[in-house]
Order: C-alpha cells, then structure tokens, then sequence
C-alpha cells in the first residue's frame, strides 16, 4: 500500500533569482571599490633633489589621495637614469625642462611639459672679490654648474654679448662641475664667482655671498617679457589622455603642497631635516627661494617667451643641446591646465 511507503522527495533547489542578485550587488560593490581607489602615479626624481621637498608634504598631508591618486616616488642616483624611467615606463611622472621635452617631440616622442617651479639660478660672487658688475667679471674663474651646454651658463653668454659686447667664453675661464663642489671652492676663496642652480645659491647668500644677476634677469634683458619656467612635471601626452583623472589629481595635489609651503612657516620647520639647511639662515633662504618660484600663471605670453629663449639657447648650444630644430617643438606644453587653475 502506498500509504505506508516513504517516497524520497528530491531537495528544492537553490534560489537561482537570489544569487543571482547577490552576485550583481557583489560586482557592483567591487566595481565602486576599484573605481574609488586611487590611481597609482608614479613619479621619478632624483634622490636629493628639492622635488622630494614637495613630495613629502603630499604624503605627509594625504593630499594625493584627497585628490584621488596614490603618488609612488621612485628615488634615483642621477638625471639619466630618470629619463632612462620615463622612457621605459618604469616611471609616469618626473621633473625636467622644456628643452628636453622639445628635442623628444623631435624625435616622434609625445611627452607635455606642466610648469614646476620659475626659480633658477644666480651667478653669485665672493664679497672680496672686486666684481662689481658683469664687466668686471672679465679675466676671472667662472664655475659653473653642468656643463658647457648649461642653459643658465648659455643665456649668461647670450646676455653680456648683447648688452656689453663680450664673450665670455673667451674673457673669462669657466670651471664646470658639480653644484656641491662649487659652493665649497667658493667658501673656501678658490673661486671668486660661480653660476649655480637656486638651492646651492641660497646657501651662498645665507654665507654672505653676492648675488649679481639672476636667470630670471638675464631673461628680461634680452628683451623676453615675462617668467619662463625651466623646470616642470613631464610626462607622456598619449598617458596623460589615457589617465586624465590621475593627472588633473597629482597636479592639483602638486599645487596644494605648492600653497601649503607658501603659506607656512610651520611647514619648513617640518621640513628642516629633509631640506639639510646648516642654520636659521639658510632655511629661510631656501624657503623664500621657493617660494618665489611657484608659477602664478602660464599662458599664451609665456609660451611665446619660452619660444623665444628656445631661439637664443639653440643659438648659444646648437644641436648639442636642442637637436636638429631651432624651433620650439609644437604642443611641448600641457595646455588642459594651467597653475592658475590651481593656486588660489
């Protein structure tokens, strides 16, 4: 009988409907995560270079990640090998000049120049030494930082033989080397002038030396109307329209620790170890140094003059320097912003 029997009903199965909603919500939770995490920048400088000033305050302040990017720093021994992590794609970002950006353009290389910083150097002078003017400068040791494609070293040349008639790579004997050597050969009476990048120059003038006529000035007495940045964020244009999120938030990150080592003494303080200033002088002379190179603006007018000091560099360096062109290559620079973009 079948009352009696025990029929083995198979279990019902699984509600399909609901994982198969569990597993929608799980791919979109997923998916909101990826989106939400910050892209990787990577950005390579040099080990002691002052870039790492301003990297710092964005990791120490979380601002790469408050602009939703995870900056990745990647410290390197020497200005070859960080163009060798661009090149390679070991690195997304670094800190150059627009010259070299030029000469790679040249070469069928698609990488865009973001202004970084407007100081440059100095030539500076022993306060016993006698120079008082660049003419006086004329029979004397000249140190100068690089080599003799240094650009400051071409636009100083540039200079006094337009506004004196003098060529000074007859009249006077250049010393090239390194930025560090050259301040101790200075302190020491060895040199009685040298031609040295913004953050050597602070310590000289922190140790009472002279400056005598800025990069800045040589600029505007060739005839150039207003400030060119030498320095800035370089990176590949077809990455930068591939990641446009990941740059816009690295610049902007970039130029909130610009704003915040504008306005904060506190800061350097902060920074005094990493900055290696010897005494009170000599961190505020790196600290006004900087500050007075933040771009405040880069425009149609600034290109215009960094054409024209592209001009005279090829004419003073030659192919040495810029390659087969005389001119400056066309979209060197990154024009989908612009520091007034970003610095209230």
């Amino acid at each position: 009988m079948h009352g009696d029997s025990h029929v083995a009903y198979p279990k019902p199965p699984p509600n399909v409907r609901l994982m198969k909603l569990f597993a929608l919500v799980l791919t979109l939770v997923t998916g909101m995560a990826v989106a939400d995490a910050p892209h990787p920048v990577r950005v390579a400088v040099l080990q002691f270079g002052t870039v790492n000033w301003e990297l710092d305050v964005i990791n120490h302040h979380a601002l790469d990640k408050k602009y939703g990017v995870d900056v990745q720093v990647l410290l390197l021994g020497s200005k070859n090998a960080v163009s060798v992590a661009l090149h390679g794609g070991a690195a997304d970002i670094i800190v150059t000049d627009w010259i070299w950006v030029s000469r790679m353009r040249q070469q069928n290389k698609p990488f865009v120049f973001f202004p970084y910083s407007m100081t440059v150097g100095a030539l500076y002078v022993r306060p016993d030494s006698g120079i008082e003017s660049l003419a006086s400068l004329e029979g004397n040791t000249l140190g100068i930082a690089g080599g003799p494609v240094d650009k400051s070293w071409l636009l100083l040349r540039a200079y006094a033989k337009k506004r004196l008639g003098l060529d000074l790579k007859t009249s006077v004997e250049p010393t090239f080397a390194a930025p560090p050597l050259l301040n101790q050969l200075m302190l020491k009476g060895d040199l009685p002038a040298v031609l040295n990048f913004w953050n050597y120059g602070a310590r000289l003038e922190a140790a009472d030396m002279r400056p005598l006529i800025g990069v800045n000035d040589l600029i505007r007495g060739l005839g150039i109307d207003g400030q060119v940045p030498l320095l800035g964020w370089v990176y590949n244009e077809r990455w930068a329209d591939a990641h446009q999120s990941a740059v816009t938030g690295f610049l902007r990150a970039s130029y909130a620790a610009k704003q915040l080592l504008r306005d904060s003494d506190a800061e350097w303080e902060r920074l005094r170890p990493l900055t290696k200033a010897e005494d009170d002088d000599t961190l505020r002379a790196l600290r006004d140094g900087y500050r007075a190179g933040i771009p405040g603006r880069f425009g149609g007018a600034e290109r215009q003059a960094a054409a024209q000091v592209f001009e005279i560099l090829a004419r003073e360096g030659g192919a040495e320097l810029v390659g087969k062109s005389t001119k400056l290559s066309n979209g060197t620079f990154w024009t989908k912003m612009t520091p007034q973009m970003l610095l209230p």
